[in-house]
């Protein structure tokens, strides 16, 4: 049998545990597997373009466990009723092929995107960082802000969208948290005197939502948003002021921020500066970026952390997903049973 926790049990996991705790816990997680980061066989994910949207499937795997995640990406959703961004994930023994885990991973999705985040920038940020810029309010907004505040004890929130209703959920969701939140009338103005910068929007595009000449010295920016070809959020100038970071290198230079810049352009995988084989920040005058598209070892740790804290509880069920006949070699016999027995 095939353990499984569907959305229902994932609102039930989340509440249970409570969204700060899940969030540390699965940055912490997420950072283990980052440092064991040679030891995981890697390949960028596989997609398929729409001109609705985007359809991918994120695989992974070290010698134990292998991973994949499928996940959508339809910016023109939220007008038709439907989310931006759908998932569900699977864990399968490298031993035997056979899935032991089955998950919901739009919520999960959303906490691991935030831990990853949040992760990032307490090995990035400068350590005297009060003050976040967010442009964009969607629906990764309220996990990023809980993210760091629970990494970094970032409180102090500037935030803008061009959507009024999204900033209203925001602040609806996040002041009874104890947040300080300015609304601010655009990004530029959303940035001025803030540390760390997270940049997240849908559109498929290249946009440019922060300039070079709005970016301060010693600015962590959080660039979560620009996740697939064809689709930016930063001026490029601004990275090459950077010292700038990534998850898969490969996958970067096909999604990433980096993607307007040539080939050459320097870059440093994140898993080498939490491993203490490359360096971070070096001054306090530093501008750091995490280009950050999502990578399968998230997916692979979110899935993990999960599967060890709601494994033989009431939140796991088991599913008939694999058949299983007592002859490995008759699956005809057992597809055909006049009276199978489960």
């Amino acid at each position: 049998m095939t353990g499984f926790v569907g959305v229902k049990n994932m609102i039930r996991w989340l509440t249970t545990q409570g969204i700060a705790p899940t969030l540390t816990g699965m940055a912490e997680a997420i950072e283990e597997d980052f440092r064991r980061w040679p030891v995981f066989n890697k390949t960028e994910r596989v997609a398929s373009h729409t001109p609705f949207g985007v359809m991918e499937l994120m695989p992974i795997a070290d010698p134990d466990l292998y991973s994949f995640k499928y996940v959508n990406g339809h910016p023109l959703n939220p007008a038709r009723g439907y989310q931006t961004v759908t998932a569900f994930g699977v864990l399968a023994n490298v031993h035997n092929g056979y899935p032991v885990f089955v998950a919901e991973m739009t919520i999960l999705t959303a906490l691991r995107t935030a831990a990853t985040s949040a992760m990032a920038a307490r090995a990035l940020a400068r350590k005297d960082s009060t003050v976040m810029a967010m442009v964009g309010a969607g629906s990764q907004s309220e996990f990023q802000a809980i993210a760091f505040r629970e990494l970094l004890g970032i409180r102090r929130l500037r935030i803008y969208d061009t959507d009024d209703r999204a900033t209203e959920k925001f602040v609806r969701n996040l002041t009874p948290l104890g947040f300080d939140i300015q609304v601010c009338p655009s990004g530029k103005e959303a940035v001025r005197g803030a540390e760390i910068i997270t940049t997240c929007t849908a559109d498929k595009t290249h946009a440019t939502l922060l300039y070079s000449a709005d970016v301060s010295p010693g600015v962590h920016v959080n660039a979560i948003g620009g996740d697939c070809p064809g689709k930016t959020e930063l001026d490029p100038e601004i990275l090459r002021r950077s010292t700038v970071f990534v998850e898969f290198e490969p996958q970067t230079r096909i999604e990433g921020e980096i993607q307007a810049l040539p080939e050459t352009f320097p870059v440093t995988p994140l898993w080498k500066v939490l491993a203490g084989e490359a360096a971070g920040r070096t001054t306090g005058n530093d501008i750091t970026v995490f280009d950050s598209v999502g990578f399968a070892i998230e997916d692979y740790s979110a899935l993990r952390y999960l599967y060890e804290s709601v494994s033989g509880s009431p939140l796991c069920e088991e599913i008939d997903l694999v058949a299983d006949p007592d002859d490995p070699k008759d699956l005809f016999g057992f597809a055909l049973a006049p009276s199978p027995v489960f």
